[in-house]
């Protein structure tokens, strides 16, 4: 696995590969790599001949009094960890390097669509850094393919909308939600639960398939659906942030008759954040 810190670099490394015939696969991450992002790698060497993974914690889409500052940066061990499935190019740029010319200053890529609800309601401005750098990230090593997982289900509606919307010659792929052992989905901010929070952590995924097994059962109350669904998750102790039956393509909320929906939540542990998914088809 080769390591570039430049745009040049990675921009070099792919081209030759390219110039070879080569299909390229693109994984973007902030890094602090765990069992869900290496099967996103794995996911994308089935597929491709070329990976390449990029490791940035991008403060764009970090807002005021969010862990930018103490989100993990572990580049050794994430470099041992992508080289042992099959990385073979790993992109870790400085802030400088994306931003050449600042963060205030720099040229922003906004969705107009599905970015001021449920984790966009919560945390403004998130979307747009993320649209902003996924998209200087597709130019930079223009992919044939990039992979990105359904946890984040919003993240990649948006992501979808913004590379169809832009004409963006890259094909997105979606993958499953990597579990722990209980169901909690695997995430860099897990690490921040605490021992006590640990053993009930897994109510907001128990919750949502609660909610997924009523809907499928022909129950169309959402509201009664989201409200007790609420109420199960603080009775555990965690504060809802959100518990929403939406569209699964629009993320609007949820027709009667609609049958291909998706149950997305996020809620407060004391030092962290959750967030979580069921897909519905009726």
């Amino acid at each position: 696995m080769k390591l570039f810190h430049t745009v040049q670099g990675i921009r070099d490394a792919v081209s030759a590969s390219r110039r070879d015939g080569k299909r390229i696969g693109f994984v973007p991450t902030m890094g602090n790599l765990h069992e869900g992002h290496l099967q996103l790698v794995r996911l994308a060497r089935e597929t491709c001949d070329v990976v390449v993974v990029s490791i940035f914690v991008n403060p764009l889409q970090f807002g005021l009094n969010e862990d930018w500052e103490t989100y993990p940066r572990t580049l050794q061990s994430d470099a041992e960890k992508l080289e042992s499935v099959g990385c073979d190019y790993l992109f870790h740029p400085t802030e400088g390097e994306i931003y050449p010319n600042g963060m205030a200053d720099q040229t922003r890529v906004v969705v107009p669509t599905m970015t001021d609800i449920l984790c966009g309601a919560s945390r403004p401005g998130h979307f747009e850094g993320v649209t902003t750098v996924v998209s200087k990230l597709f130019h930079i090593v223009q992919p044939d393919e990039a992979v990105f997982g359904i946890k984040d289900y919003q993240q990649l509606a948006v992501i979808r909308r913004m590379t169809e919307d832009l004409c963006i010659p890259v094909e997105v792929i979606a993958a499953p939600i990597a579990r722990d052992h209980d169901g909690l989905a695997l995430s860099s901010r897990n690490s921040f639960i605490s021992e006590d929070e640990r053993p009930k952590a897994d109510v907001l995924y128990r919750t949502l398939c609660w909610v997924k097994e009523q809907i499928t059962a022909g129950e169309r109350d959402f509201m009664r659906l989201q409200d007790e669904a609420n109420q199960r998750i603080e009775a555990e102790g965690f504060r809802p942030d959100y518990l929403e039956i939406c569209h699964a393509k629009t993320l609007e909320p949820a027709a009667c008759d609609d049958t291909e929906i998706v149950v997305l939540g996020a809620m407060y542990a004391r030092n962290a954040r959750l967030i979580d998914n069921v897909t519905v088809s009726l």
